[in-house]
């Protein structure tokens, strides 16, 4: 007997039984939404060892000449339009001539190529816009997101039919059919296995012929753009009873595009989601018949629904929201950084006390990080990846950092962002932050089931063949796959070991640095030593665990915590080094790296806290944290350098807030701004008046201390600052409410 065949009898299949009983089955839902999509960096990171020659050979995200002239004309026309409050408090819709300029203009086909009339945008081009919009009015923004994400143009894309795409795709794209997509149901949230919205495969008379189709029955909510939508991409569960296209009688679920002046539809009354004014709704079908071709990619792609809608959302649950989270982390930045200048109590700016720069150190850093993501995101987004395991850490952590960072821009403005009104730049991303957190996957459900629970399968090396291996019905090619994949299984892991420890023990000293790395070296050494502690953790995880991990979600949260910090890091060191390696914003990233090591820490820390073989947990714990080695979180005085990148004009403020408002500018951002540079002026005659025992400067002009500029130039910021200060408000019949 040879070895292969030895080891094949006597190790391979005991093991290949061990496992089989312990790997967690999956159920259809979720193997679809495991095979949606692809894997990208999150691969090499789970790795162990990330490669970071890919990591340079992805080029930076760039737009096109067309791109950019559609960012400085449609987009700073449409922002010059808009006014929030208006739109929030007053209409409680889009001005008529906005939806008109929204059609006219593609905003509604930027994905959509351009064969088809659309826009053709890459998806850095597509963020851009979305991002832009977000400062000025959070529902223009969804409203323009929806048909570029989901629905349905996405899937026509994907799945459709020729057919399909020739009628539709120029239609979408030219604002002629206003698109929605139904996907939650009341019962179901997000269970897609408990959706009871039906249609049923049959014959019917229409205008005196038999047609095959579907008779539809539903009930959705949440429904964004369904109150003015002319056609609804509709999910639901496709019976066919009397096997009219097959032989199987529950068939799965489908997709279909319904337009909504069917009879038997009913657009509900309209959702007002967090006091923000895009349209959303329920709607209702009742006996709803469609011809059998209203099926997304036909016949053929009957009962495949949730494998397209998993694909569709691999790519744009990465764009939408994350580009709307940074928009909103370094406007909140820009916005508390100079507020904290211009801003005086106690004779000095607010910006210099401490607890001040806490806040906006921690904001200039995850308007830095978030940033860095969105670019890192479409970057492989542009290349070709449709990263599923990504798009869920990008969703999740942009809008919870939004939530972070908005929430410290409130509390640094204090009373000027709580009075609301037209001068209240903050009100309407503050009311909104509950959207972006449940939309789209709402985050629990992210982080505890689909980061980690994806990821491990999907971007592991070897996890995903054994897991195919292991649920093949013919159990001796299953053995065979299965004993070819394990033992590299096994190798790998055993190297990832070592390397775990080695580097723990001596601070990744010798960790593999690429040398394109500059003055960031340590944390590219950094970053490939908890790469491995977290390859080795989810090793040991799986193999404890098995098929209970389903149901340890707090688990399976911190380890996706972990996948996400790498991620959101290796974005943070390769915006400093397409960005040319500034040392001006060094401080920045040590700040995001330390962090991240941090949180790193802490949830290894917790995982190995609550794993359930013990005596494996303490000698992970002595051998992956050595005491004297932990990570600590960065300075007071860290905290201060980035916090002081926003309290002064500088091309390092500059890069971090961004362009993002550059032309799209509220009145009330542009008073802000304007205070903030005569501030920044009037500054050094400030401090010699200071210095000189002159505290009023008028009396310093009377006596000839300051020239006729100087005191024309501190009137000017006298006056800019009371303005910024200045909070609206109302004559009482104001508040009585409008016919409608």
């Amino acid at each position: 007997m040879d070895w292969r065949a030895w080891r094949r009898q006597w190790l391979t299949e005991p093991l290949y039984r061990k496992a089989g009983a312990a790997m967690p089955r999956l159920s259809a839902t979720e193997q679809e939404a495991i095979d949606a999509g692809d894997v990208w960096w999150d691969a090499q990171l789970f790795s162990g060892q990330p490669d970071w020659q890919a990591f340079f050979a992805t080029p930076p995200a760039a737009l096109t000449a067309q791109e950019q002239a559609f960012l400085d004309g449609p987009v700073a026309q449409l922002c010059a339009m808009l006014d929030d409050w208006d739109i929030s408090w007053n209409r409680y819709d889009l001005p008529p001539q906005v939806w008109s300029f929204l059609k006219d203009n593609g905003f509604f086909g930027m994905i959509i190529p351009r064969q088809y009339s659309g826009l053709g945008f890459s998806a850095y081009a597509h963020s851009e816009v979305v991002s832009r919009i977000s400062v000025r009015s959070v529902t223009c923004a969804v409203t323009v997101m929806v048909p570029n994400s989901l629905g349905p143009g996405e899937l026509l894309l994907q799945f459709g039919t020729q057919e399909q795409r020739d009628y539709w795709l120029p239609r979408l794209a030219q604002g002629q059919e206003i698109p929605s997509f139904g996907l939650t149901s009341p019962e179901a949230g997000s269970d897609a296995a408990a959706m009871t919205d039906t249609g049923v495969v049959c014959k019917q008379m229409v205008d005196g012929v038999e047609e095959l189709g579907i008779r539809l029955n539903w009930g959705k909510r949440y429904i964004t753009l369904s109150p003015v939508a002319t056609v609804l991409g509709l999910a639901f569960k496709l019976l066919d009873p009397d096997h009219l296209i097959g032989s199987d009688t529950e068939v799965g679920i489908s997709v279909a595009l319904v337009p909504t002046n069917l009879p038997g539809i009913t657009i509900g009354r309209r959702h007002l989601p967090s006091m923000q004014a895009f349209q959303n709704g329920p709607n209702q079908g009742k006996d709803v018949f469609v011809p059998i071709n209203a099926l997304i990619g036909g016949v053929e792609k009957a009962g495949q629904g949730w494998a397209m809608l998993m694909s569709a959302l691999a790519a744009g649950r990465g764009i939408s929201l994350p580009s709307l989270s940074s928009a909103a982390c370094m406007f909140a930045a820009h916005t508390a950084g100079a507020y904290a200048r211009v801003r005086t109590q106690f004779g000095i700016p607010i910006g210099k006390f401490e607890g001040i720069q806490e806040k906006l150190g921690r904001m200039a850093a995850n308007a830095y990080l978030v940033e860095a993501a969105r670019r890192f995101t479409c970057a492989g987004l542009d290349q070709g990846y449709k990263p599923s395991v990504v798009s869920a850490i990008m969703k999740l952590h942009a809008t919870e950092r939004m939530r972070q960072s908005i929430n410290d821009a409130m509390d640094v403005h204090a009373g000027k962002a709580v009075i609301d009104g037209p001068s209240n730049y903050l009100g309407g991303l503050y009311r909104a932050l509950p959207v972006g957190i449940t939309v789209e996957g709402a985050n629990i459900l992210t982080r505890n089931l689909i980061v980690f629970g994806q990821g491990a399968i999907r971007a592991h090396p070897y996890l995903m063949q054994e897991v195919t291996a292991l649920g093949n019905s013919d159990q001796e090619a299953g053995e065979a796959a299965f004993d070819a994949v394990i033992w590299k299984h096994l190798g790998h892991s055993t190297k990832n070991a070592l390397r775990a420890i080695g580097h723990a023990w001596t601070k990744a000293v010798f960790a593999k640095s690429p040398v394109q790395a500059g003055l960031a070296g340590v944390y590219y050494r950094r970053l490939g030593r908890y790469a491995a502690a977290f390859s080795l953790v989810s090793e040991l995880t799986l193999l404890t665990l098995g098929g209970s991990l389903k149901r340890r979600e707090m688990l399976s949260a911190r380890l996706g915590d972990v996948l996400a910090e790498l991620f959101l890091l290796s974005a943070v060191l390769k915006r400093w080094h397409d960005e040319g390696q500034h040392e001006s914003d060094l401080p920045l990233v040590r700040w995001c790296a330390e962090q991240s090591f941090f949180t790193i820490e802490r949830r290894l820390n917790d995982v190995l806290f609550n794993f359930p073989a013990r005596g494996l947990a303490i000698v992970l714990r002595f051998l992956l944290q050595p005491p004297a080695m932990k990570a600590k979180p960065p300075s007071d005085q860290l905290t201060a350098m980035c916090a002081d990148i926003l309290l002064e004009p500088s091309e390092s403020r500059d890069r971090l807030v961004g362009a993002v408002w550059t032309t799209c500018n509220s009145a009330s951002v542009e008073q802000l701004e304007y205070a903030f540079e005569q501030v920044a002026q009037a500054q050094p005659i400030l401090d010699r008046l200071k210095h000189g025992g002159l505290k009023d400067w008028r009396v310093a002009h009377a006596k000839g201390a300051l020239t006729d500029a100087q005191a024309q130039l501190l009137e000017r910021m006298q006056a800019a600052v009371a303005a910024v200060v200045n909070v609206d408000d109302f004559a009482p019949d104001a508040f009585a409410r409008k016919p409608a």
